[in-house]
C-alpha cells in the first residue's frame, strides 16, 4: 500500500534525511587510505546518537541470515550495496559507497554517496559520475502526473547509453515511517508505466551501476553483495518527495560536498 505524506510528515523526513547527509559528511573528513571501514562505522553511530536518532540499519532483519550488524552499509569497489564494514583498511584507488539510514522523531532518512579514495582511475571516475547524473535525471521525472516507470527509464537510458550495468535485484523505494515502504522503484522500466505520481509521495531512488556486467551475487554472509565480473559499482541515493512541476529532494550531498571541495565527482 502506497501512503502519501502530509506537509508535516514530509518536514520530518527532511530533517531525518538531512541528519543523514550531515552523518556522511562527517564520514568524508575521514575517507582516506589506511582508514577501515569499521572505523567509519564508529563514527556514523555515534554522530546519530548524538543528534538524537537511532541508526536504521543497525540490527536491520534478513530473512535468509542474521541481522545487519553495523550502522552503515560501506561497499567497497566490486561490492554493489550491503558491504559489512569491517577491518580492512581502505587503499589508494578504492571507492566506498556508504549508504546509511536515520529514524528520528518516527521518521526514516535514507541516502547513499560514493566516495573516490585517493587517486581513482578516470574508468571509475567516469563511472561515479554518470551513476550520480543518472539519479538527477531521475528526480527530474518525479513530479506530479509522471508515472514510476519515467523515473525508471530516465535512469536506465543514461546508464545504458554509456554502456554500464544497471542492477536489477535491488531497487529504490517509498520511505516514511519505515525504511522501506512501497513503492519498488526500480533503476529500468518503460516510459509511461507503473503507478501515477502523486503529490505527497515520498521515495527513495538509488542507481545502483556496474561498470562491466550487471549480474551479482550475494557472499556467504547473505548480506554482502558483488559484481560477478569483480569490476567497479557505484550507488548514490536521495530521498524525495513528488510535487508539482518539480520534485522536493529531503536528503542533501551539500555537506559531504563542501567538505569534497574540488574532489567532488
Amino acid at each position: 500500500m502506497i501512503f502519501l505524506k502530509t506537509e508535516d510528515e514530509i518536514e520530518l523526513l527532511r530533517q531525518a534525511n538531512l541528519l543523514v547527509g550531515r552523518t556522511l559528511a562527517e564520514l568524508a573528513k575521514i575517507i582516506k587510505p589506511g582508514v577501515t571501514t569499521l572505523e567509519l562505522d564508529k563514527v556514523a553511530e555515534e554522530f546519530i546518537r548524538d543528534h538524537g536518532a537511532i541508526p536504521t540499519f543497525k540490527g536491520f532483519p534478513n530473512p535468509y541470515g542474521g541481522p545487519f550488524p553495523a550502522s552503515i552499509c560501506a561497499s567497497v569497489n566490486d561490492v554493489v550495496v550491503h558491504g559489512i564494514p569491517n577491518e580492512v583498511p581502505l587503499k589508494d584507488g578504492d571507492i566506498v559507497s556508504i549508504d546509511c539510514g536515520t529514524k528520528l522523531n518516527g521518521f526514516c532518512g535514507d541516502s547513499c554517496y560514493t566516495f573516490l579514495v585517493g587517486e581513482v582511475s578516470e574508468e571509475v571516475k567516469q563511472l561515479c559520475k554518470t551513476t550520480k547524473e543518472a539519479l538527477y535525471l531521475g528526480i527530474e521525472q518525479a513530479v506530479v502526473g509522471r508515472r514510476l516507470g519515467d523515473i525508471s527509464y530516465a535512469v536506465e537510458n543514461h546508464c545504458t547509453s554509456h554502456s554500464y550495468g544497471v542492477v536489477r535485484e535491488f531497487v529504490g523505494h517509498g520511505v516514511g515511517r519505515d525504511m522501506h515502504e512501497d513503492p519498488q522503484v526500480p533503476n529500468y522500466g518503460k516510459r509511461g508505466s507503473g503507478p501515477l505520481l502523486k503529490k505527497g509521495l515520498c521515495i527513495a531512488i538509488e542507481p545502483m551501476i556496474t561498470l562491466g556486467s550487471r549480474q551479482i551475487f550475494m557472499e556467504s554472509d547473505r548480506w554482502t553483495v558483488k559484481t560477478r565480473d569483480g569490476k567497479a559499482a557505484a550507488h548514490y541515493e536521495h530521498s524525495i518527495a513528488v510535487r508539482q512541476g518539480k520534485a522536493d529532494i529531503l536528503s542533501s550531498f551539500e555537506e559531504i560536498e563542501k567538505v569534497l571541495s574540488d574532489k567532488a565527482i
